[in-house]
């Protein structure tokens, strides 16, 4: 059986058993005065009846404070219906002892009253046993003063007892709301942990992603500066090469020249003697030399 459904009908045993309890001491008050034994009347004096009535109401209102705070405990809903009803009707007993307890004490006054008007008949009638009776309640009195400073001191610190139980059952509440938030909070922390952990690695490695593009843009561009260096150099060395080979079409053109005109002053063909070392380029010299520029 749970511990919660446990605790609940410990507090219902204990709350009938008290109930009953009061009621006999508030049929006890009621009843008060009617007697004339001396004895009867010092164990049932009217202060200490109606004390350890209050004190039984007070455990009652405990006992049903305390089924209030079990009722949301228990595992099934019907289960927490029930109680709280139960709660309820607690609460109404009890309401109804204290009106029940106003009526005995109006009840025990209307008594003493009757037992006053009897005394003062009796003292007043003389003789040996009129004597003996105003020093029985001479005593009476003292011892009756007497156990009702000891009982109200009593019942007050019972009162004070009560009080405390109850506030540290309001403490312990709120210790275990404390306690739950805490909970939550850990996992939540535990989460957003996990969660920093996970966006510092991504950080790293974005952080090696950056350095190693650096890298390789820095060796990218070391190697197109060295293809464009490679290339100047060879466009540079075609330029010179086509440099000296309009030069020498220039130079084979002018003895050509020279040529015809001796053999045009010798009556020679002029046919025979042409020499051209240098075949003819058709592309112009202009334009080629733009296109490798």
């Amino acid at each position: 059986m749970d511990q919660v459904v446990e605790e609940v009908e410990k507090v219902k045993k204990e709350f009938e058993e008290t109930y009953k309890q009061t009621q006999e001491h508030i049929k006890s008050i009621s009843e008060y005065g009617k007697s004339r034994t001396s004895i009867a009347e010092e164990k049932s004096s009217l202060p200490r009846l109606n004390g350890v009535a209050q004190d039984g109401m007070n455990l009652l209102q405990s006992l049903q404070f305390k089924l209030d705070l079990l009722a949301p405990q228990l595992p099934f809903d019907d289960h927490v219906e029930k109680t709280q009803a139960l709660a309820q009707s607690w609460k109404s007993q009890i309401q109804s002892l204290r009106l029940s307890l106003r009526n005995a004490n109006l009840q025990a006054k209307a008594n003493m009253r009757k037992a006053a008007q009897e005394e003062r008949e009796l003292l007043l009638g003389g003789g040996e046993e009129s004597t003996a009776r105003r020093r029985n309640l001479q005593t009476k009195a003292g011892m009756t003063s007497a156990a009702e400073s000891i009982t109200e001191s009593l019942r007050r610190t019972r009162q004070l007892m009560v009080q405390e139980v109850e506030r540290s059952a309001s403490t312990l509440m709120t210790v275990d709301e404390s306690t739950t938030v805490l909970t939550k909070a850990e996992s939540e922390y535990k989460g957003h942990r996990s969660l920093l952990s996970r966006t510092r690695n991504l950080l790293s490695t974005m952080q090696r992603q950056d350095v190693l593009d650096r890298v390789i843009l820095v060796v990218g561009f070391i190697i197109f500066s060295l293809v464009v260096l490679y290339v100047v150099s060879k466009r540079m060395g075609l330029l010179k090469l086509q440099r000296k080979l309009i030069e020498a079409v220039k130079s084979g053109s002018a003895g050509q020249v020279e040529i015809i005109a001796g053999a045009g002053g010798q009556g020679a063909d002029v046919a025979q003697v042409q020499m051209n070392p240098v075949p003819e380029l058709n592309v112009p010299l202009e334009q080629a030399m733009h296109d490798e520029l």
